[in-house]
């Protein structure tokens, strides 16, 4: 099932995920749900890095790491997260 994902590609979304979590977590809008949103994102993200080390599953790392940017683009787009960056979110 690994092939289908290639560690290229998963590496890449990692990065990707990386860079909108450290900057949702700069421009948090100071809400608990705001808080709750990048948790979540948080979350999934840390399981994505289980899932491609500990369990070797690399289709699971990538599941997660659409929920965590999921995530990321829902607290964007409701305004939980201040950024304009539409590369990285939906905004």
């Amino acid at each position: 099932m690994n092939n289908l994902i290639t560690l290229e590609k998963l590496e890449s979304y990692f990065s990707i995920t990386k860079e909108a979590l450290n900057k949702a977590r700069a421009a948090l809008n100071g809400t608990a749900q705001a808080n709750d949103f990048l948790d979540m994102a948080q979350r999934y993200y840390d399981d994505a890095q289980f899932f491609r080390s500990g369990k070797q599953d690399w289709v699971l790392a990538f599941a997660a790491l659409n929920y965590a940017h999921g995530w990321l683009d829902a607290g964007a787009r409701s305004g939980l997260f201040l950024v304009t960056d539409s590369k990285l979110f939906t905004v």
